[in-house]
């Protein structure tokens, strides 16, 4: 996590490397049982149709309904969040949120699990957009990408720890009368909660009071960000509501919109993709199987975001690395037998894994104070919406067409339409790497 950073100062240079070993492996662990909280659901599927009897548009309609309760609150959350500080606030999310997950355990009819999975949104909004608000407040811009590629690897983590773990925990015996896909939620769910009250004594809300770094490491790295945040103040939005309606903002978070229908189209039926291929149902096999994919992004997201921070020019390794997502996708729709399904995932999760830390260093080296706060709020609220749209999409696509491949090659038609986006932005300088001896965004995109 450390790395030779191109930062002005060695003491700016300490202080990030001390910033990234204390913050980032607890912050990526929140991240890891956020998703598979939130993706648990996938595994699941089966059993819980089975067992609740609920159909594959249900399913879908339930999968994705989360999204929008995620959405509808997001914005205050995160508002709430820049007054009272991530260490109260994210803790509150944790807890309410694991205890929620554990509660889709009740699940016993399709109205039950709309209810629970909307909920569940609602209790989970603003951890993200926080989490990146957090970042942004701890890590210069030309250390920020891979600062935030290192936390969204909690994202496949969750499925190269969880996929196993949900699959034994699903092919075990169930006690109390319940059945294996209600104790993988109430397990899941729990340590969620347990992690957000150990959040509220372990995070630390701005470098002004990390008593764990040297004086001049701290006075260091305050002066950096406040250069960099009265940089944006005079090139950015002033205000939430500056943000809310600048163009700028407005065209990230349509781009985001259209990167995750092709993120939670595939996390949402991976492991029933592979167990497809695989002739089997979702269980232990199939859960280490599915772990590849997840194994092979976390390598390639760390690698490519520390080539991006150093090299700069974000939006372009951000359309590239959606470029090979999209191509992964629909390559895996081609696939017949595991191996080449399996590597084709491998290209697509390194893609779509790889875009999100690319994308956040665009936004948060433009937006600034309140104006972060609500601007990067309302990009992953809005461009979350695709998470409903998704599954939603995916199945319109089958059905229409006649074919289960089709859901895939409109989830790889989106990533298509968010490169294009990308490149069409042109001329935004918003995801500039400083030069070594400056501590502000260069113009360099």
């Amino acid at each position: 996590m450390s790395g030779t950073l191109p930062l002005p100062s060695p003491a700016l240079g300490l202080a990030v490397r001390k910033a990234r070993w204390r913050l980032l492996p607890f912050l990526l662990l929140m991240y890891l049982l956020a998703f598979l909280d939130r993706a648990n659901v996938g595994f699941a599927k089966n059993v819980l149709q089975a067992d609740v009897g609920i159909g594959d548009v249900a399913f879908a309609f339930g999968a994705g309904v989360f999204f929008v309760g995620y959405a509808i609150f997001e914005i205050p959350s995160n508002l709430i969040m820049y007054r009272l500080g991530a260490r109260i606030w994210m803790s509150r999310i944790m807890i309410t949120w694991g205890i929620i997950a554990a509660g889709t355990a009740l699940v016993h009819d399709s109205t039950s699990f709309y209810v629970l999975r909307f909920v569940l949104g609602i209790a989970e909004a603003g951890f993200f957009p926080g989490i990146i608000l957090f970042l942004s407040n701890w890590f210069p811009v030309n250390a920020r990408a891979q600062s935030i590629g290192v936390f969204y690897t909690g994202f496949p983590l969750a499925f190269l720890v969880g996929s196993p773990l949900s699959g034994m925990l699903l092919d075990a015996t169930a006690p109390l009368g319940l059945h294996s896909w209600q104790w993988l939620f109430i397990v899941e769910g729990l340590a969620a909660s347990v992690i957000g009250i150990v959040a509220y004594f372990y995070l630390t809300d701005r470098p002004a009071l990390a008593h764990w770094l040297e004086p001049a490491q701290r006075e260091a790295l305050v002066k950096t960000l406040k250069d960099e945040d009265e940089h944006k103040r005079t090139h950015g939005p002033a205000s939430v509501w500056a943000a809310l309606h600048d163009r700028r903002v407005l065209y990230l978070t349509l781009i985001y919109f259209v990167v995750q229908i092709a993120v939670y189209g595939v996390v949402f039926y991976l492991p029933t993709r592979i167990a497809a291929l695989m002739g089997g149902h979702v269980g232990t096999l199939v859960g280490f199987v599915t772990a590849i994919p997840w194994l092979v992004a976390i390598v390639g997201t760390l690698i490519v975001t520390r080539l991006a921070d150093r090299i700069g020019h974000h939006r372009l390794w951000c359309a590239g690395m959606l470029l090979v997502a999209a191509l992964g996708i629909a390559i895996s729709a081609m696939c017949s037998t595991p191996v080449p399904g399996v590597i084709a995932f491998c290209f697509a999760t390194v893609g779509f894994v790889s875009v999100q830390p690319l994308f956040w260093a665009l936004p948060t080296a433009y937006l600034g104070g309140a104006a972060a706060a609500g601007g990067i709020a309302l990009i992953n609220s809005i461009g979350n919406l695709g998470g409903f749209f998704a599954p939603n999409v995916k199945t319109y696509a089958e059905h229409a067409a006649g074919t289960s491949s089709a859901g895939m090659y409109a989830l790889a038609a989106s990533g298509m339409i968010g490169v294009i986006l990308l490149l069409a932005l042109g001329q935004a300088r918003s995801a500039a790497r400083p030069a070594p001896n400056r501590a502000v965004p260069s113009a360099r995109s």
